[in-house]
């Protein structure tokens, strides 16, 4: 985020959420207070109570699904806070996501922040990570592109026989009814079964866009070539499809590398810049590519790589670490809280992590109550830094 700022690129902070989720725990029949509700979940069924301490809400392309307001009928920016029904650890997150993102845009004359759709299988919503938005000038009406991995409502449809597909068409069709969006410049894709068996669980291991330019691998969607020809009328003669062959870079070199999982961000000189994972430049055949790509003149003039271990190892690259907010500057100044990075809330927040975190985490850790105390003092000490207010449920008791 940093590295990004310093190079002009407007960033804000999501707070990670408390853990673990007593209340969570609370819920699902543990009783006591909450160092007994932790002691009896570790004795009894300590996978219940890992996936209750999950930080997986650090990827916060899965947050929730942002639309525009030069797209929406009433001329707000919509936020749907995604489900995540597929997992447990995951679903968990959603109530605070939501009381976080009314923190953060609270000026309800300009931001809209519904609640999670309901946590029904037939509506699965895993959030941005299925969403792109294209636009060949941000502040004009943008086409929205929104790709599912399964229909609910249809026996005949094909779907994936090795993984789950975690986002339905109807979930999607649900959200760009709530957000407003003109259904003329909404776009509805499926993302490919075959992909979603090789590990692509997110459209966004297996495509980015940003503006005019879509950055994808040849096996990403159903129906490709049609779905990139409705792209081009759409979008407009400068609509750009960098694919990728299989020849080049396969699925699974993708995959593992997690190459399209990554940032597309514009440039001052009308160029991209790709930020993607450390694995693309150590990789021989991505390696390879990615020189080509910028050699050759396109869209893509520079490949910016971070070490990102923490998060590849867990299933996240950068596009997973971000939720992308497009805003005009009358709306960025409606946001009261102190969430937009620059060098005095960096140096607060870097203080912060000394102060509050530890230095290592074991598994038998997590059945530690001072984990949880240090846990809560330290989101205390955050909320109030970041100016959210009371957003946790331990705050919202008190």
């Amino acid at each position: 985020m940093k590295a990004l700022a310093d190079r002009g690129y407007p960033q804000a902070v999501l707070p990670p959420h408390e853990r673990p989720d007593v209340a969570a725990l609370r819920s699902l029949g543990f009783t006591g207070d909450d160092a007994t509700i932790i002691a009896r979940a570790a004795r009894d069924h300590a996978p219940l109570l890992a996936a209750c301490s999950s930080a997986a809400a650090m990827w916060a392309a899965n947050a929730a699904t942002v639309s525009p307001s030069a797209d929406t009928a009433d001329r707000r920016v919509h936020f749907t806070p995604a489900n995540l029904m597929s997992h447990f650890h995951r679903a968990i997150e959603a109530p605070t996501t939501t009381r976080v993102l009314r923190a953060v845009f609270a000026d309800e004359s300009r931001f809209a922040v519904h609640d999670p759709l309901p946590a029904a299988a037939e509506l699965g919503d895993e959030g941005a990570a299925n969403h792109t938005r294209f636009a060949s000038d941000p502040a004009a009406p943008g086409i929205e592109l929104f790709v599912y991995g399964r229909v609910a409502w249809a026996t005949a449809a094909s779907a994936p026989s090795r993984f789950p597909a975690r986002q339905t068409r109807e979930a999607s069709q649900a959200i760009a009814r709530r957000h407003g969006l003109d259904p003329a410049r909404t776009l509805f894709a499926q993302q490919s079964p075959a992909a979603i068996d090789a590990g692509v669980f997110h459209n966004d291991v297996i495509a980015v866009g940003n503006e005019v330019v879509l950055f994808c691998h040849e096996s990403a969607f159903v129906e490709q070539d049609a779905l990139l020809t409705e792209l081009s009328a759409a979008v407009g003669a400068g609509f750009t499809p960098i694919v990728v062959r299989a020849a080049d870079v396969s699925v699974e070199r993708a995959v593992t590398t997690y190459l399209f999982n990554s940032q597309l961000l514009p440039r001052a000189d009308g160029g991209m810049l790709l930020v993607a994972p450390a694995e693309c430049a150590e990789d021989p055949s991505v390696g390879a590519y990615l020189a080509r790509l910028v050699d050759a003149g396109g869209p893509i003039r520079e490949i910016l790589t971070f070490d990102l271990r923490q998060s590849m190892r867990n299933g996240g690259g950068p596009a997973c670490l971000r939720l992308r907010v497009a805003l005009t500057a009358v709306e960025r100044a409606a946001i009261g809280a102190n969430v937009w990075l620059d060098d005095a809330l960096h140096a607060a927040l870097v203080g912060w992590v000394e102060k509050n975190y530890r230095d290592r985490l074991a598994p038998a850790d997590l059945a530690d109550p001072a984990l949880l105390v240090e846990g809560r003092r330290a989101l205390d000490e955050l909320s109030a830094l970041l100016g959210l207010g009371n957003v946790y449920p331990f705050q919202r008791d008190a």
